[in-house]
């Protein structure tokens, strides 16, 4: 099996969106998983203030783990990093950046993508071992910043964009240095059908890959 690191490489030279099922059930999570994995999405996470999330990333990474990765958000200290990695996520995800979850989501060799809004954020955390950053709320982060953010941050550190992200917004954040996007409630949120999340889903890659090309 790829490490965590190796398969996130893979998942953002593929597809670099990461699916952001809050709210989702355990109930629900497979379904939701296979819709997801059949429109082209490699990357999925459950935030923990999701009912029972350690219970859906189990599910999760029992049925899909070979071809998605997956794992958990909005984590918040280090039990939930452990917690995490005893239901088999191999990704964990903040909305901030804390040194006691990036010393486990390392020790773990879990792939670490912790928010941050400011250049001092983002030095810390990459100091610490993050594999990515997470530009969050991107809606406070204008595609200005992140240019001026870009051209000071490793090169061999990725960018993803998250927060008010939608299929309109994504050519100006890749093109100020974005590699990808954390989708929310404009791809799931808890009551759309199916059909709906699969509209959704073939939105987001149909336009991810033309602003790509």
């Amino acid at each position: 099996m790829k490490s965590a690191s190796e398969h996130w490489k893979q998942c953002l030279n593929d597809l670099p969106l990461v699916a952001i099922l809050r709210g989702v059930t355990p109930e629900d999570v497979l379904s939701v998983g296979q819709v997801l994995l059949d429109t082209g999405f490699k990357i999925v996470e459950v935030p923990l203030n999701s009912p029972h999330p350690f219970e859906s990333i189990s599910k999760l990474t029992n049925r899909f783990g070979s071809d998605l990765l997956i794992g958990a958000g909005t984590v918040l200290n280090g039990d939930d990093v452990n917690r995490t990695v005893e239901a088999g996520g191999r990704l964990v995800v903040a909305p901030n950046f804390n040194q006691a979850v990036a010393a486990e989501a390392v020790q773990s060799s879990c792939v670490y993508f912790p928010g941050v809004a400011t250049p001092t954020e983002a030095f810390n955390a990459i100091d610490s071992g993050a594999t990515a950053l997470k530009l969050f709320p991107a809606e406070m982060i204008t595609p200005a910043a992140v240019k001026a953010m870009s051209a000071v941050l490793p090169s061999r550190i990725n960018m993803l964009a998250v927060g008010g992200i939608t299929p309109d917004n994504m050519q100006t954040y890749l093109e100020a240095g974005c590699e990808g996007f954390g989708i929310g409630s404009a791809l799931y949120k808890p009551g759309k059908t199916l059909v709906e999340i699969e509209y959704s889903a073939k939105r987001f890659v149909k336009a991810f890959e033309d602003v790509r090309v």
